[in-house]
């Protein structure tokens, strides 16, 4: 009789990456009626294997810097490509009021509210309180799924999914102006040098401008590529959704070559070339594509998030710390969610579900790696804490809300929440 080894640590990778993968496809169908999320799973999966006395890696974002800012921003950018094609709404301002309000009351809003909530309960500077709020104003487009509108031409595109959709699809890019500008005023402002006018004109005007043209450049080529040649070779022919991939990261790439905001450029680029051919099968494709993609880089980043959490990413965290991010999103997202929305006209139910549901999670991890890989700040420990307290309790609350409170929508909308239709696919629960 052979003599019974331990497996092999790679053997043991490969069976535990393909059963996680197995309970990310399986899950969302268990918990379609459940108050529970995938992310809540996730997190206890990677907070229960990082627990194992075997396992000695300590995934904390201090430790690999690099490694957490580059990561967290691939499965934003995935996630904003896939956003952008879900939207089936045409690009019209007066159509787009509700995203408006929400990114230009809301989100300066809630930056101001939490840079003056953390500088006087955490004592922070104002560098580091600005770099905590432009982390944590946007919503994110990867924690949200459930609270979005469903893939191209399902018909679930309500005020509600719409506008935290679209909401999720460009604050990200609008909060990277207030990074910089959190960057600057703790380099060049410290040093008695001039920076108003450069991050107006650059960071802002520059950045944000040219962030939009060349995102919508991309997606009509791409558009044009994919449904407008006049011939057989057109990519829509392929019936290959991975051709979504290639936009997202050429988008990405080039935006970032002229230095202007990448996030921006990848959302406008998925806008654009939906609107190449809005009705045609292939964004279905697409979507599905990204959305596989952006499934599971968010259960490895989730995995990861639980075993920083064992590893002692909360070690740092004081009490005041845990009101004031209780603080940020009980009372300041849904009041200034409020007041963005004053006026519109809407049921009472699907503004309040507007201003709860700001959820927070992959995008803050980047923005407050890349602002800590960009300048030296005091305390980095602590800013980690309140980052990853903040995403717990954003996966916790949201997601063990999400599922009533959009049933509760759709049942006053008219809609069944358990209508099984052609076409129809459960949306994986990712809030």
């Amino acid at each position: 009789m052979p003599e019974i080894t331990p497996p092999d640590p790679y053997i043991l990778m490969l069976a535990g990456f393909g059963a996680l993968t197995a309970l990310v496809v399986w899950l969302p169908l268990a918990l379609r009626k459940l108050p529970l999320s995938l992310p809540i799973i996730c997190i206890a999966i990677g907070a229960a294997i990082f627990a194992l006395p075997q396992v000695t890696l300590r995934p904390l974002p201090t430790d690999f810097p690099t490694i957490t800012e580059r990561f967290s921003e691939f499965v934003v950018i995935i996630a904003l490509m896939g956003a952008g094609l879900k939207i089936d709404r045409p690009f019209r301002w007066r159509k787009w009021g509700i995203t408006w309000r929400l990114l230009a009351i809301t989100m300066p809003l809630t930056i101001l509210a939490i840079v003056g909530l953390t500088m006087w309960g955490m004592g922070l500077s104002l560098a580091a309180a600005l770099l905590l709020g432009a982390a944590l104003a946007p919503t994110d487009p990867v924690l949200a799924a459930d609270v979005q509108v469903g893939p191209p031409k399902s018909g679930d595109e309500d005020e509600v999914r719409f506008g935290l959709t679209s909401e999720a699809g460009l604050n990200d890019g609008l909060a990277f102006p207030f990074v910089h500008l959190a960057i600057m005023l703790a380099t060049v402002a410290a040093a008695g040098k001039p920076w108003l006018g450069e991050w107006l004109s650059y960071r802002v005007l520059w950045e944000v401008g040219a962030g939009v043209g060349a995102g919508w450049l991309i997606g009509r080529a791409f558009g044009w590529l994919t449904f407008k040649v006049p011939a057989e070779s057109k990519l829509a022919q392929t019936g290959d959704g991975l051709i979504a991939l290639a936009a997202t990261c050429l988008s990405y790439g080039l935006a970032e070559m002229i230095h202007c905001y990448g996030f921006l450029a990848v959302f406008v680029t998925a806008l654009a070339l939906r609107s190449s051919h809005r009705h045609h099968e292939f964004h279905a494709d697409m979507h599905a594509v990204t959305e596989q993609i952006e499934r599971l880089a968010m259960m490895v980043l989730l995995l990861l998030f639980g075993g920083a959490l064992m590893s002692g990413v909360l070690r740092a965290v004081q009490p005041i710390d845990v009101v004031i991010a209780v603080v940020v999103l009980l009372v300041v997202r849904p009041v200034f969610g409020l007041v963005g929305l004053w006026g519109v006209t809407a049921d009472r139910s699907e503004k309040l579900t507007l201003a709860f549901f700001g959820i927070r999670g992959v995008g803050s991890i980047y923005y407050l790696a890349y602002g800590l890989n960009h300048v030296d700040l005091p305390g980095a420990d602590r800013l980690w804490g309140f980052i990853a307290l903040v995403i717990l309790l954003s996966v916790v609350l949201h997601g063990l809300t999400v599922t009533p409170v959009m049933r509760l929508i759709d049942r006053q909308q008219g809609r069944d929440p358990d209508r099984d239709a052609p076409g129809e696919h459960a949306e994986p629960s990712t809030v």
